[in-house]
């Protein structure tokens, strides 16, 4: 409110002033040339209107910096000129014509001469001020159109590099338009560009700054084969992955090597050259699925101004919670994590990267309750995000005892602590395997959920939800970082299953729905995240492999070695006594699901909890294998 009171009240800035003096003399020819128009050129002006032309000239010019400045014409360069500032300039004209009318008419008489014995009254006619209005619109738009076009366009024209690689570009909207401008506007990045496609069929023949639409993706076979292009460059920010796996099938029949612009979180999220941001097309933007697009700043903003904890703030989600939590400007972002390397790495980029001087770093472990009070004592949390967890399969397999502990009685110690110190909502990031646990992870996160079921019905001023979702693309540990290794390696990329799906989403989305689901909580709530299709894991494997340029089978082998313990060949979003529900949020689900007693929550957590105490991990892994089975009999009872 500040910064925006502060721009209103200087609407012309130091860097203005040779804007406002160019403007100053453009107002003053257009006067100068509207009387000299509306008196077919002749030199000297009959009667009193060259005494009316002098007297009114400097208050006109005056007038019309004035218009300008009030318009908000001068918070831009004119290097920079849109249509909104046409808009504006045209509006700032109009302004100034009615303003010299005004002033001619409540300060005149302005010029008089005597007649004999008779004094007359000489005003400026209407054609004057039309052609005056008309004229210093055209100076005006003309002078910002040839800045602009010089700019963009230099004079010596583009010369592109003998060496330059010749670029085919995907997509002739606003994202190829930028690309191609940042290469006409900078010869020495080595590019030269030979046309576009697009799937837009008016665009066929179409000429974007003289590169002509060749044709549609689906035609692309045909327009590499035409135009022979050393690279092929993905300008579409928010392309569907059907569209990006059809572009590199394409490209890498003909061994042409093609690069994609950054997606649309990671364009909000990073600066600079937009041709330097350009990268390798990953298998993220190739699975075939709709991004999920949300703007943080709306979505998040009941965190704006409020203390907010993360716990496992160093992880996988919890660090890209923290990202996009730091952009809506919380009074205190507390990030919590017992790993301090995890915890420096993302305090150090969001303090000194980001600047979110908010941030207070603290290490503790969520097991320990009589730290946590500490913590939630010191910093009152208003909002926590509980993503503190252990994730990979295969560990908690073997190390049971350690993951209840962490992962479900350290949920129930937060949640009795927020509810104790009164925060207002408490948000557990869980997982699809929850759903009918077949493992020890997925049956320890199905007790984090029970956990902050029964600390609803005991906490009332607490909302206390629980988001669902599948696997999240690069994080730690999952497959898509081990399978790449797996390549770099010379292979063999192991898959459990031939059959095996897995649901996937990008860190980023899966985060930005975590932040919209926190809004819709009110207590007691599952929310599912709608993840698209599942993948098939043996074609995700096939995918990154020839997005390396290699070729499954012939270039790197890939083994099927079977499925470990408990592994599930499909994961489920909902267990069979839980019915979806729609919300207000697009791709947010609701499971409506029986409540549960909270005495038999509070019963099951003791004996599960006495297990880990005793260590008994043969008796603790029988136990919560039985956890499934149990949820759904306590929900028909």
């Amino acid at each position: 409110m500040r910064r925006r009171l502060h721009s209103a009240a200087l609407p012309v800035h130091r860097h203005s002033l040779p804007q406002v003096a160019l403007d100053a003399g453009l107002a003053a020819l257009a006067y100068y040339l509207a009387y000299w128009l509306r008196f077919d050129g002749t030199s000297e002006l009959p009667g009193s209107y060259g005494l009316l032309l002098s007297t009114t000239i400097l208050p006109a010019v005056a007038l019309a910096v004035l218009a300008l400045a009030v318009s908000g014409v001068y918070r831009r360069w004119m290097r920079y000129s849109s249509q909104r500032e046409y808009a504006r300039i045209a509006q700032a004209a109009v302004l100034a014509a009615l303003a010299l009318v005004a002033y001619i008419v409540l300060l005149g008489p302005v010029s008089t001469t005597t007649s004999g014995r008779r004094i007359v009254t000489v005003n400026a006619p209407a054609s004057i001020v039309v052609l005056y209005g008309l004229l210093l619109l055209l100076f005006l738009v003309g002078s910002r159109f040839a800045v602009h076009a010089f700019y963009e366009r230099p004079l010596r024209g583009y010369r592109a590099r003998r060496d330059a690689r010749s670029v085919l570009i995907v997509g002739a909207g606003d994202g190829g338009r930028l690309l191609l401008r940042e290469i006409l506007r900078n010869p020495n990045l080595g590019y030269r560009p030979v046309g576009f496609v697009d799937d837009d069929p008016r665009k066929k023949r179409a000429r974007v700054d003289r590169f002509e639409v060749l044709g549609t993706t689906h035609e692309l076979p045909r327009v590499l084969e035409d135009v022979e292009p050393d690279e092929v460059l993905i300008a579409v920010p928010s392309a569907p992955g059907t569209m990006r796996a059809r572009v590199v099938a394409a490209c890498r029949d003909r061994g042409v090597p093609v690069r994609t612009m950054p997606t649309v979180f990671e364009l909000l999220q990073t600066s600079g050259r937009l041709v330097r941001q350009v990268r390798e097309v990953r298998v993220e933007d190739v699975l075939g699925r709709e991004p999920v697009r949300m703007e943080v700043e709306r979505v998040g903003q009941y965190l704006s101004g409020r203390s907010v904890m993360v716990t496992g703030a160093g992880g996988s989600i919890g660090a890209e919670l923290c990202r996009q939590i730091a952009r809506v400007g919380p009074s205190r972002l507390v990030l919590v994590d017992h790993a301090e390397d995890n915890l420096f790495e993302i305090s150090r980029e969001l303090v000194e990267d980001r600047h979110a001087m908010s941030t207070v770093a603290v290490l503790a472990d969520c097991k320990e309750e009589e730290r946590m009070r500490e913590v939630f004592a010191e910093h009152r949390p208003q909002i926590v995000f509980h993503a503190a967890a252990y994730k990979h399969v295969g560990l908690t397999e073997t190390n049971p005892v350690e993951a209840v502990r962490n992962n479900a009685l350290a949920t129930r110690v937060v949640t009795r602590v927020a509810g104790d110190t009164g925060v207002r909502s408490f948000v557990l990031v869980s997982t699809d395997k929850a759903v009918a646990p077949a493992t020890v992870m997925g049956a320890s996160k199905a007790l984090a959920e029970w956990a902050c079921e029964a600390a609803d019905a005991r906490f009332p001023d607490t909302a206390f939800a629980s988001v669902r979702f599948g696997n999240v693309l690069g994080s730690s540990g999952s497959v898509v970082p081990i399978f790449r290794r797996q390549i770099a390696a010379g292979g063999p990329v192991t898959v459990t299953d031939a059959d095996m799906t897995r649901y996937f989403m990008t860190i980023p989305e899966a985060v930005q729905l975590v932040i919209r689901s926190g809004s819709l909580a009110e207590g007691g709530e599952v929310f599912v995240l709608e993840m698209g299709e599942p993948v098939r894991i043996l074609d995700l494997a096939h995918d990154m492999i020839r997005l390396s340029g290699l070729e499954p089978e012939r270039d790197i082998a890939v083994e099927i070695v079977g499925r470990r313990p408990g592994e599930k060949l499909h994961e489920q979003l909902f267990d069979p006594y839980e019915r979806p529900q729609p919300t207000i949020a697009p791709r947010i689900l609701r499971a409506v699901r029986p409540a549960l007693d909270p005495a038999w929550v509070e019963e099951t957590f003791d004996q599960v909890g006495l297990l880990v105490l005793e260590g008994d991990a043969a008796a603790l892994a029988a136990r919560v294998s039985e956890l499934g089975e149990a949820r759904t009999a306590a929900s028909l009872a």
